[in-house]
């Protein structure tokens, strides 16, 4: 487990379990050993923070490969923490340049390590579920591993879009683990990974209770810092 990784899971996350004390289930579900991608819907800012805190092992997110680059003081920051942490730097942009992002994840993956994405490629702007891109089920078939649906509830409200600092009392937290979906020996053409994508969505949706919508998620103007697997 990274350093700083294990610096967090010593203090940041004993004080958000102490101050929101979030309910989790299906932590059964969640390996001891081995690789694995969690897949979850994706709220807020806050989800990284909570799954972190309540999965007992390191989970590396996919971060912009912007908060890499940066320059200055904080950049050089921004950096520090996310290297620190084992996130894996991933291309917005799509293209040759998004899938380096793979080429970090699959051996991570295949040597026993745990990745976390978000399928649908944002933050919800309106806390319903939108339709899933294929990246994640794309490098699980690759990776051969399997893929853990998760379901966050609440996070919306502990904090919302645009605030800095979850707010304790604001909302019950819960976190949800579903049963491992394996896709080992499953075709990668689009059509394949379309159904298994459209797979993982349904099993977040009935962790979750969400709303769901069968369209891409609408881009934010300024997105969050972990970003999603590429399409």
């Amino acid at each position: 487990m990274p350093l700083l990784y294990t610096i967090g899971k010593l203090t940041v996350a004993p004080a958000l379990r102490l101050a929101f004390r979030p309910t989790v289930e299906g932590l059964e579900h969640v390996p001891e050993t081995g690789g694995a991608i969690f897949a979850g819907n994706h709220l807020s800012v806050a989800d990284e923070l909570f799954l972190g805190t309540v999965v007992p092992r390191h989970l590396a997110f996919w971060a912009k490969s912007e908060y890499f680059k940066g320059t200055g003081l904080k950049g050089r920051f921004s950096k520090f923490v996310l290297t620190g942490l084992g996130a894996i730097p991933v291309e917005r942009a799509g293209g040759r340049a998004a899938l380096t992002a793979f080429d970090a994840a699959i051996p991570a993956l295949k040597g026993g390590e745990l990745v976390a994405v978000y399928p649908e490629g944002t933050r919800s702007p309106d806390g319903r579920l939108y339709r899933g891109r294929t990246g994640a089920v794309r490098l699980a078939v690759a990776a051969g591993v399997p893929i853990i649906p998760v379901g966050m509830i609440g996070t919306e409200k502990v904090q919302p879009i645009g605030t800095r600092i979850p707010r304790p009392g604001a909302a019950k937290i819960t976190v949800r683990f579903g049963k491992p979906l394996d896709f080992t020996g499953r075709s990668d053409d689009r059509t394949s990974l379309r159904a298994m994508t459209d797979e993982v969505m349904s099993e977040i949706q009935k962790l979750t209770g969400q709303e769901y919508v069968p369209r891409y998620a609408p881009p934010r103007a300024h997105p969050a810092p972990v970003a999603d697997t590429p399409e």
